[in-house]
């Protein structure tokens, strides 16, 4: 068995690159539309160690490239360069920006999600082609993408379309586990429709609040499909909101409701919208007064470049067999490297729902930290977890590109 020492991944010099290039990228502030920073830092890195191509789309998504000088698979590691903001800084005990290190851990926004794994990407990179030169099978795909926190798997149509890549590697938070799978996320639109009149004679009109709580206590009795590995297709109402709001002395026209719904493997839009526009049917045919409709809600933002990236809130489930032969070579590697990966899935939504679950790309998690860290006060990324993804991204790469 290959010892770790021969690889070099636990050098002091490989340490420090790590945790010194996280150290920037967590200073580097990045919320959603905010991400340059983190493209000039990752440019920079790519620039100064010999990589061989960086290429920035029209979202802003930066795709660093290093080719073998053999025919092979492209391997690419996807990790988003966006952080949800920090609502409350004067609650945390550590400058969310300052990346400070204490008790052997980093703080800050984005240490957990998901900078610590993109910067372990980058250093793996660096240290493969160090070992390696050229000589080894395919090519090494990073991609820093932008807007994943307001949409999972949008901007990385993008990078796929652009890459074309035979296995991607998603650098979520999984305690260095072995992700194949997870839930995807649908946000459904229920709307219903009323009639105002003045509140001092509700009877002249139809009040869409009612309409919607009516509705809501029938959806209730829609039974969740269920997955013998992913769980339950769960359909939570998270939000409510009538016009006119506030209403005073007016029976409200209009209501709105949105229902997170957790996707199966194999669920579509058509699949899930059936059972709930059923039901509207079913109500609109016992009640001459009842309007409603139910839709998928869109979302528009502004990148960085000024672009506008758009999508419908549908972000697919995936699912692979672990027994896959390239997870067996990634699992094979890792036990090599003395770990022990459990193989399980993610519990979140992530990149992957494009990846796997839209363009069928074989693809698995691998990430530092845990998962219950992200968006947290606090946040943090354990120094140990970090160097060792890095050397867990050596690993995929030796088991990939051979």
């Amino acid at each position: 068995m290959r010892r770790r020492e021969e690889i070099k991944m636990l050098s002091k010099e490989r340490k420090e690159l790590v945790v010194e290039f996280c150290t920037k990228m967590i200073q580097a502030r990045s919320y959603s539309g905010e991400e340059e920073q983190v493209v000039e830092l990752m440019s920079g890195f790519a620039k100064k160690w010999g990589f061989d191509s960086v290429h920035i789309d029209k979202y802003g998504n930066c795709i660093i490239g290093i080719k073998g000088n053999r025919p092979g698979p492209k391997v690419m590691f996807d990790g988003h360069m966006d952080t949800v903001p920090v609502p409350e800084p004067d609650k945390w005990h550590h400058d969310p920006f300052g990346a400070e290190i204490a008790d052997g851990k980093m703080y800050g926004r984005g240490t957990s999600d998901m900078k610590g794994a993109l910067s372990a990407m980058m250093a793996a990179a660096k240290n493969f082609t160090d070992d390696h030169g050229r000589d080894f099978a395919g090519e090494i795909v990073i991609s820093g993408v932008v807007h994943e926190e307001c949409f999972e798997g949008v901007a990385a149509r993008e990078i796929s379309a652009y890459v074309k890549p035979d296995y991607v590697i998603i650098g979520e938070a999984s305690e260095c586990n072995i992700k194949v799978g997870q839930r995807g996320r649908g946000e459904l639109v229920l709307e219903t429709f009323g009639v105002p009149a003045h509140s001092s004679n509700p009877e002249k009109g139809v009040n869409a609040v009612y309409k919607m709580a009516d509705t809501i206590e029938r959806l209730r009795k829609i039974e969740a499909p269920v997955h013998m590995v992913l769980g339950k297709g769960i359909m939570e109402l998270t939000d409510i909101k009538s016009v006119p709001y506030p209403g005073a002395s007016v029976v409200p026209e209009y209501c709105r409701a949105t229902y997170d719904r957790r996707l199966l493997v194999g669920e579509t839009k058509e699949s899930v919208l059936a059972p709930v526009q059923e039901t509207l049917d079913e109500m609109s045919r016992e009640d001459p007064q009842f309007k409603a409709k139910v839709s998928f809600a869109r979302s528009e933002k502004e990148c960085y470049t000024g672009e506008m990236i758009e999508g419908v809130r549908f972000f697919p489930g995936w699912l692979y067999d672990s027994n896959e032969e390239y997870i067996q070579a990634v699992l094979d590697e890792m036990h090599k490297l003395g770990f022990d990966p459990a193989i399980t899935k993610y519990d979140f939504c992530t990149n992957g729902s494009h990846y796997a679950g839209e363009a069928g790309i074989k693809s698995l998690g691998i990430g530092p930290s845990r998962e219950n860290l992200a968006h947290t006060i606090d946040e943090y990324v354990e120094i140990e977890q970090l160097t060792k993804v890095t050397e867990c991204y050596y690993g995929v790469m030796t088991a990939l590109l051979k």
